[in-house]
């Protein structure tokens, strides 16, 4: 997730919440963990409704909310789909890399077209998911992540058609 889509909301509008990476040091209390619950289920929930589920007023639910925001614990964004915006090509990219890992996965993460980065174990240094125009944008892509120093080889994996994405995983 990056910054630029973030959006806090106010209860209304088309909101989607998703759990930032590196926010699991925060510790929850039940009444945080539900309200984020109730936000996976339907980023549009009103606050006042929010707020009976988990025995709260409305604003004490957009206090939390927004602390929860601002500590990075979550993020609320609209997701699309990239198929109906113009971009029919997805790939995961699976990169080997030399040096300094994160710097190398933090240039990777500042193309606009990279939408995923992770450090992952095994036969990859790093996973980044692109989203495309069309198969010459892709090898553009490839180009470019190529290019960037640190980087020694990319190998791609073209989505044929998905079959299962959420983001209502629950809390721990």
């Amino acid at each position: 997730m990056t910054n630029r889509q973030h959006d806090s909301g106010n209860g209304n509008g088309g909101r989607r919440v998703s759990v930032r990476e590196g926010a699991s040091h925060v510790l929850l209390d039940d009444v945080a963990k539900q309200i984020i619950e109730q936000l996976q289920e339907d980023g549009r929930r009103p606050y006042a409704t929010i707020g009976k589920a988990v025995g709260l007023s409305e604003a004490a639910v957009r206090q939390r909310v927004q602390r929860l925001l601002d500590a990075g614990v979550m993020q609320i964004v609209a997701v699309t789909d990239p198929l109906q915006l113009g971009f029919p090509r997805q790939a995961m990219i699976g990169l080997r890399t030399d040096g300094d890992l994160e710097s190398v996965a933090d240039r990777i993460a500042d193309l606009d077209e990279v939408d995923y980065v992770v450090i992952t174990a095994g036969s990859f240094d790093l996973l980044a998911e692109v989203v495309c125009r069309n198969d010459e944008h892709l090898l553009e892509i490839l180009q470019r992540l190529r290019a960037v120093p640190g980087v020694l080889s990319t190998e791609a994996f073209v989505y044929l058609k998905l079959r299962k994405q959420t983001y209502t995983w629950g809390t721990a």
